[in-house]
């Protein structure tokens, strides 16, 4: 039975590996967030992973508060970069594969193609900048690192946009939504399925444990206007949606125009199959506690 160390795990993405573990017999799991494990401490990191001996670990813990991390950089550096630096170091020391997560953030959005895992990243706000620091020092304190940069992540778990539009879509009669930034919606039940897939594919020898950068989120491509039509024809919300543009909605930080991602390097490598976003949002409901 291999041991395998999930941080971040109250967070989107950790609770859905959470609730699909018992899938995996095979693997004996540790879920950890900040109660249980400070990643900001090498000699707390050091002295968990000594004793439970991981052969993965997988990081989702995060700084997500996109907009507060231009106030708040250092918090967003903490978390998003020297933390990862601190879990990749301790990891490699022991022999433990890491599989970290990361951002469409990473690049500037001006893109007029998908995004390869080798185009020339620009990240255009602190949160995007943390986040590619992270990337660097995963992959140079770890060189058996797999990176998986995800974007528009929503689950059944903690706060996200799909729950924001179904509690504004129930109190008003109309919405104002943007429509001229362009992406992939990710529900994370998927990628916490596509990770443990890759972690059995791996220690069963089925596929070979590749390090470097890959994409990850769902099929399809929507402007936030699209997706929340889309989740309000599913649930049946009778509230109007109107597009605006970026300007007409003030935010601190510049949001990528376009983030949409190539997913073809991680298919191929690991023989995942991705659901369209339209797919996996209609799942999403129908599984919804």
């Amino acid at each position: 039975m291999a041991n395998i160390l999930i941080t971040g795990a109250n967070g989107q993405l950790g609770s859905e590996i959470r609730k699909i573990s018992e899938q995996y017999p095979e693997l004996k799991f540790s879920f950890t967030d900040v109660a249980e494990l400070d990643i900001t401490s090498a000699e707390k990191v050091a002295d968990f992973l000594s004793e439970f001996k991981p052969e993965f670990l997988v990081n989702c813990a995060a700084y997500t508060a996109v907009d507060k991390a231009e106030t708040d950089e250092s918090t967003a550096t903490l978390l998003n970069a020297t933390a990862v630096g601190i879990l990749a170091e301790q990891s490699a020391k022991i022999g433990c594969k890491m599989i970290h997560i990361s951002t469409d953030y990473v690049f500037n959005g001006n893109g007029p193609r998908p995004y390869k895992e080798d185009n020339l990243v620009d990240p255009q706000s602190a949160y995007g900048q943390t986040k590619l620091d992270g990337e660097i020092l995963c992959l140079q304190s770890n060189p058996e690192s797999l990176i998986i940069r995800t974007s528009w992540l929503y689950s059944a778990f903690g706060n996200n946009f799909v729950k924001t539009m179904l509690r504004l879509g129930n109190e008003r009669t109309e919405l104002g939504i943007v429509a001229d930034q362009i992406g992939s919606p990710t529900n994370a039940a998927d990628l916490a399925s596509a990770i443990l897939t890759i972690i059995s594919s791996v220690l069963n020898q089925t596929k070979s444990f590749i390090p470097g950068i890959y994409h990850y989120s769902n099929e399809g491509v929507a402007s936030w206007y699209d997706f929340t039509k889309a989740i309000f024809d599913i649930v049946g919300i009778n509230c109007l949606v109107k597009p605006i543009s970026s300007e007409d909605y003030p935010s601190p930080v510049k949001r990528p125009a376009y983030s949409v991602m190539d997913k073809s390097k991680i298919k191929t490598t690991f023989g995942l199959q991705i659901p369209h976003w339209r797919d996996s949002l209609k799942k999403y409901f129908q599984t919804k506690e």
